[in-house]
């Protein structure tokens, strides 16, 4: 299964229309309803950009940054995105649509998850890299994406923004 398109090449990158629909498309086929289009050059990069296209109905385990100085801002392209904070008991503290245009900035260790509110939600993300085992640490107290609570859980986290 096609996580990611692969990292670019050169010293340009151009999100173009053509890469956009390629985008969207492989959001749409993928299992997961999402698909990864990284913008940095190589998964040791300092700074790791990223444009991520969202379905409905995908599910991304709630997770936090836990490296000092790991901010994550998100901004959002095209669509609607439903952003949640939590607790470290797994408690929801805050849910934020952001809509198309809208940004968020989330410091170091705090637990969050995100949602596609529309069809074909597309975001820049900016985060410190590398990307590595110790980039992200999963919410224990969520259900992993291939168990099959994470339905019921991501559609209860999906009705705090009907």
């Amino acid at each position: 299964m096609k996580l990611a398109f692969p990292n670019p090449e050169g010293p340009v990158f151009e999100w173009t229309s053509k890469l956009r629909q390629s985008g969207i498309k492989a959001s749409i086929d993928s299992p997961r309803r999402r698909m990864l289009i990284p913008i940095h050059r190589h998964q040791k990069d300092l700074v790791q950009r990223m444009v991520n296209i969202l379905q409905p109905g995908t599910y991304i385990q709630p997770h936090l940054h836990p490296r000092n100085s790991a901010t994550e801002t998100i901004l959002v392209m095209e669509g609607e995105l439903g952003f949640i904070t939590f607790d470290q008991l797994g408690e929801v503290k805050t849910t934020h649509r952001i809509p198309n245009g809208g940004l968020v900035d989330i410091e170091e260790c705090v637990w969050h998850g995100v949602l596609a509110l529309e069809p074909n939600t597309i975001i820049l993300e900016t985060k410190r890299g590398p990307h590595d085992s110790s980039d992200k640490e999963f919410a224990g107290w969520a259900p992993c994406e291939t168990d099959l609570e994470a339905v019921p859980y991501r559609e209860a986290l999906e009705a705090l923004f009907s």
